[in-house]
């Protein structure tokens, strides 16, 4: 049995986990989800850290909603680095899965990216844990979570299929 770790925040303004544990629900059972909330992005690093030595998860996914303004962006980047830190310290992956409010155009688009790439990643969470050869065989495709494929410059960047399991 597998434990996922999902650390998210209560500055973000859409429920990403909600998704990231809908999507790696559907495609095993076999886990344990714990969840751990914390209030903003530069909380993240801890609870990730948590999660991994606490409640013994394998994985983290952090979930994140940076604002617009420029103190949003380098808190962004302090708790970026923060979480890389986490990974060194633990040997164990932390997948940041930030959406930044001033990639939408507007709340419906922000809405469609966040879930996108929450349930995107997921998808790469279950693939570092149970068929990490999948990954490989993806390199080099220009694959993007939330926003579509930029395709790979081999095969003409043609972004027109997404990750399977």
């Amino acid at each position: 049995m597998k434990r996922i770790g999902i650390a998210d925040t209560t500055f973000a303004r859409y429920d990403m986990a909600k998704d990231a544990i809908d999507e790696l629900m559907k495609h095993r059972t076999e886990i344990i989800i714990e969840r751990y909330t914390v209030p903003g992005i530069k909380d993240l690093p801890v609870a990730c850290k948590k999660l991994i030595e606490e409640r013994n998860c394998d994985i983290v996914m952090a979930l994140g909603m940076p604002g617009k303004e420029p103190i949003d962006k380098q808190c962004a980047h302090e708790a970026s680095l923060g979480i890389m830190m986490v990974q060194l310290m633990t040997n164990k992956h932390v997948i940041e899965v930030f959406v930044h409010e001033d990639e939408a155009k507007d709340d419906k688009e922000l809405k469609w990216l966040a879930e996108r790439r929450a349930r995107e990643h997921a998808i790469n969470v279950i693939n570092l844990l149970f068929k990490p050869e999948n990954l490989t065989r993806y390199a080099g495709k220009g694959l993007r979570e939330g926003f579509e494929d930029v395709g790979s410059i081999e095969e003409g960047g043609v972004g027109v299929w997404k990750k399977k399991l």
